[in-house]
């Protein structure tokens, strides 16, 4: 692999061990990790990006998504529906899906983070209508470029057994467990470095049996494999607990053996001071969803008391269809602004966000390889541009959440670069957007 230098970056907001910010300093980038940092680096037959009037960061992390819902944003009938009814709205449209389908949203959806900063996305996929096979979003995300971190997601329980899907979107929990094993077998990749790691991430409590739940996470161990679900998502969802299990989600995440440092929920947007220490105890993460919590009505997470209690936080943007959008600087600052209102102006500051957003979501999946700019770190690394505009007049460009702006002018993922000057190098974004847009008017009509 040839090498690459970032020449005399305005700012480096390296996010290293001690956290340093360096001003006019050069990356080198070699076989896929950084090999040095310092100033004037030689360049002598080497590649150059020039970072003058750029903030250089890490690769921003998004640890929940679900891509294929980049088909149906802005649904009129799910604008202002609580979780449960947006749910119920939109399980038909989703339910019509082909490998086709998933395979473009996920490729929309994937580009769309990349030009946001993000080098590792997650994805929860938990619905496999037809033919749809986890398979359809690998080979998205092997195009795009990106670092990906797949689930395979299931239902089980239906509408007839208490459940929210409809019975004709959920499978049988023996077959669901039979494919969980030949996706980790076919794809799944642990080593350092690694483009592709599969979980086991069975959707929620509200669709799944205690039986899967409890085979799920003996599976993912047996396997090595990281596991996911959605937790204590909002009233509703502690209310069905409460009515369903006897029990808090917590409590129940806990006797089913859903914590630990191998596991991350999404949402927990009401945890409470128990289960805050429960997730801090036992090291079990969160994937912090802020606009998808906004949009949804669903309150505001208490991440700033999980911060301090030691519960390792991470970012999502969540699904299209609840976000509506899948900026994942954006989302950092969305989390930045939410702790404020709830806890004051001094409650976090941007350089703590754009830490979850970096090396807090490397850490959530277990990625030590990744998350921060240091030497033998991957080099997933975004440059952005504050020459423009959105930070025109900033005092602290480093402060990169504060003033913008909010889209990458290039994005390296295992030192290949994914962005140049705003625009994807590695598929044709114009055709994409273009098969998109017909799939998506096809199921409107």
């Amino acid at each position: 692999m040839s090498a690459v230098l970032i020449r005399h970056a305005g700012h480096i907001v390296t996010m290293d061990d001690s956290a340093r910010t360096l001003e006019d300093h050069d990356i080198l980038i070699r076989d896929g990790v950084v090999a040095a940092i310092g100033h004037n680096l030689p360049a002598d037959g080497i590649t150059c990006v020039d970072a003058r009037m750029c903030v250089v960061t890490p690769g921003l992390v998004n640890t929940h998504h679900h891509l294929y819902q980049s088909l149906t944003r802005a649904v009129p009938a799910a604008q202002d529906a609580l979780l449960f009814g947006w749910l119920q709205t939109l399980y038909p449209i989703w339910s019509r899906f082909t490998p086709d389908h998933m395979f473009v949203s996920a490729q929309v959806g994937l580009a769309e983070l990349a030009l946001s900063g993000c080098t590792l996305s997650s994805d929860h996929l938990y619905l496999y209508p037809g033919a749809v096979r986890l398979e359809d979003t690998i080979a998205a995300a092997a195009e795009v470029g990106l670092r990906f971190h797949p689930t395979r997601g299931s239902m089980s329980i239906g509408e007839s057994a208490g459940g929210l899907p409809p019975d004709h979107l959920v499978e049988d929990e023996a077959a669901i467990l039979e494919d969980c094993i030949r996706v980790i077998d076919a794809f799944h990749d642990p080593s350092e470095g690694s483009m592709c790691r599969v979980g086991v991430a069975p959707c929620s409590p509200f669709s799944v049996s205690r039986d899967l739940m409890r085979d799920a996470a003996v599976l993912a161990r047996d396997k090595g494999v990281m596991m996911h679900t959605h937790l204590a998502e909002n009233d509703e969802d502690i209310a069905y607990s409460l009515a369903q299990f006897g029990c808090r989600p917590g409590q129940y995440a806990e006797d089913l053996g859903w914590v630990g440092r191998d596991v991350w929920h999404a949402h927990c947007v009401k945890l409470d001071a128990s289960e805050i220490a429960l997730f801090a105890k036992t090291g079990t993460g969160v994937a912090h969803c802020p606009c998808s919590n906004c949009r949804l009505g669903s309150g505001i997470a208490p991440v700033r008391a999980m911060r301090d209690a030691g519960v390792p936080v991470a970012l999502g943007v969540d699904g299209s269809a609840s976000n509506d959008a899948g900026n994942l600087v954006a989302e950092a600052r969305q989390a930045m602004l939410l702790q404020r209102v709830a806890q004051g102006a001094d409650a976090m500051s941007a350089q703590e966000a754009l830490w979850i957003a970096t090396r807090g979501g490397a850490e959530v999946l277990g990625r030590s390889d990744c998350g921060r700019i240091a030497l033998g770190a991957r080099a997933d690394i975004a440059v952005w541009d504050v020459s423009g505009v959105a930070s025109a007049g900033s005092w602290d460009p480093a402060a990169l959440l504060l003033a913008g702006p909010t889209t990458v002018r290039d994005l390296f993922v295992e030192g290949r670069q994914v962005v140049r000057d705003g625009h994807l190098t590695t598929i044709d974004l114009g055709a994409t957007l273009e098969r998109q847009r017909s799939l998506a008017m096809a199921l409107a009509e």
